[in-house]
């Protein structure tokens, strides 16, 4: 597979088979994955790799918590600014929109919409789970970097035939994370990661996501 047919098909991937992934390709897909930008070779990074019932653990400590509070836990780092403008914001409400009408999902259930977000913290029935760690002290550029980590995963889990979702909602569990996993003092979780064979009867499998056209984005000058 070219990396343009990669990107091309690559989608949020929300719903998998039960069908596990060996440690060895997991570690083979790591692997390859440390080829990823990094300025100045910083590679501000780290993972932590979750199946079976190190998985289940995650798993169940997010229902406990959120059955508690729904919200979830204070962040200083939530998912979206505050007051997202446009166009960001409608492009963020219309994905939202796409989803639920493949869902077949009405505005007006929102239990049924409710219940369906809850897969989030059930990682969509994935096998392995990653939660990737960035130290606090990293500046943006680091976050961009780690951010070229996650891309270079995700494109090189389509070479394999496997899905991704990226999960920032685990944002909203950071401190119960940072003590379960064991982080260092100036650890956090950035998000999780999804990863398995995606299941082909999955109606939220059906999203494409709408992209921008290039002439929105692009400006050209000196042509």
């Amino acid at each position: 597979m070219d990396v343009s047919k990669a990107v091309e098909q690559r989608i949020s991937t929300r719903g998998f088979l039960p069908d596990a992934l060996p440690l060895e390709e997991v570690k083979a897909w790591l692997t390859t994955g440390q080829r990823a930008p990094s300025g100045g070779n910083t590679q501000p990074w780290r993972v932590i790799v979750v199946t079976g019932e190190e998985k289940n653990k995650v798993i169940e400590i997010a229902q406990a918590k959120l059955a508690a509070n729904p919200g979830g836990e204070p962040t200083d780092r939530p998912i979206y600014p505050k007051g997202l403008w446009e166009p960001h914001e409608a492009r963020r409400r219309r994905v939202g929109e796409m989803l639920y009408e493949a869902l077949e999902i009405p505005r007006e259930d929102k239990a049924g919409r409710l219940r369906w977000f809850s897969n989030n913290f059930r990682f969509f029935g994935a096998p392995v789970a990653v939660f990737l760690v960035i130290d606090e002290r990293m500046g943006h550029g680091q976050w961009g970097h780690a951010g070229m980590y996650l891309q270079t995963l995700a494109l090189l889990a389509e070479e394999r035939g496997w899905g991704t979702c990226f999960q920032e909602c685990w944002g909203i569990l950071r401190p119960t994370l940072k003590e379960h996993f064991g982080l260092g003092p100036t650890e956090m979780i950035w998000c999780g990661v999804a990863v398995g064979k995606p299941d082909p009867n999955e109606k939220a499998n059906t999203l494409y996501a709408e992209r921008a056209s290039v002439d929105e984005i692009a400006e050209f000058r000196g042509f």
